[in-house]
């Protein structure tokens, strides 16, 4: 199934993104950030799923192609908001996953158009920038006394990696070898908040979200602890006002790619076991981790029908 596309640009849009509209009628969009680019295989698939589940897609990505975090505006989210309402969208949802999680969860709180927010495998705090640029011989390296985002021009708060270039890349190299994962940071993240125990200014102000917040996590996620940093934002959401409701997704096996099971199947005629098996725990407990994104592919389902 081919999708109409219409391609976005900062210059001319506000933000970077592919707008993929609803053959069927409907006023509901999802903002869907999956990918490096707003028009890769995974986006594409991201798309197909959200029109299967009644909705227009609107891709976002961070450049054309770059799966780096660095200085990313939190307007280009409110000039996305404005492209939808100009189609005659009445309600706006947000989804991300990994990092995109994250931002996923900053945008909703930023912005309170936003009444559904899918958070999978996300972190509760924002995270130092990073660049995935090959510098030095390395995948990745950390951000100079730079943020993931910005608003109005101004560096959020963040918290700070435990490592600076090069050795950032090569204790994650370190982590994943002695796991046998194809990715592995979740000593770096324990690390960090060990030597710069998180703040209040970095944490992301989910109080503030409005409308209904899914967070989804798995137990077995070695880039980061995001079932804890799930509990926290329970916590969080229990002691202070908010106008939400929220549900947690939160399983023991899954891996960090939690994603619904018939989303990866567009992607991946195998579905979710190619993409979970460069982990250990999706090699060594498949039948488990596709029972969980079946069960993600129901919940989810059910909520964009609610919604």
């Amino acid at each position: 199934m081919k999708l109409k596309k219409q391609l976005m640009t900062p210059e001319i849009d506000g933000f970077y993104g592919a707008y993929y509209p609803n053959d069927r009628a409907t006023d509901k969009a999802v903002i869907l950030m999956l990918g490096d680019s707003s028009d890769d295989r995974m986006a594409v698939s991201g798309a197909k799923w959200v029109h299967m589940n009644g909705c227009h897609a609107l891709c976002m990505s961070p450049d054309k192609k770059d799966y780096g975090h660095h200085s990313y505006p939190i307007e280009r989210f409110g000039a996305a908001i404005g492209f939808l309402k100009d189609r005659g969208i009445r309600k706006i949802g947000i989804a991300g996953a990994s990092t995109t999680g994250m931002l996923a969860l900053v945008a909703a709180s930023y912005y309170p158009e936003i009444t559904l927010t899918i958070a999978i495998s996300p972190s509760d705090f924002i995270m130092e920038a990073f660049y995935q640029d090959g510098k030095d011989g390395m995948r990745e390296r950390p951000g100079d006394n730079e943020s993931t985002v910005t608003w109005q021009g101004k560096q959020l708060p963040y918290l700070p990696y435990a490592y600076r270039h090069p050795e950032y890349w090569l204790k994650i190299q370190e982590a994943s070898k002695a796991g046998r994962d194809m990715v592995a940071s979740r000593p770096m993240f324990d690390e960090s908040e060990r030597l710069h125990p998180l703040q209040e200014e970095e944490k992301i102000k989910v109080e503030r979200i409005r409308g209904h917040i899914i967070f989804i996590g798995a137990e077995d996620d070695v880039l980061w602890d995001t079932c804890k940093y799930i509990r926290r934002m329970e916590e969080r959401l229990d002691t202070l006002p908010h106008d939400s409701t929220y549900t947690s997704l939160t399983y023991e096996f899954g891996t960090h790619f939690a994603f619904p099971e018939s989303m990866l199947k567009i992607m991946l005629p195998a579905g979710g076991d190619l993409i979970t098996r460069v982990f250990k725990s999706g090699r060594e407990h498949p039948a488990e981790c596709r029972a969980v994104r079946e069960d993600i592919d129901a919940r989810l389902t059910e909520a964009l029908r609610e919604w």
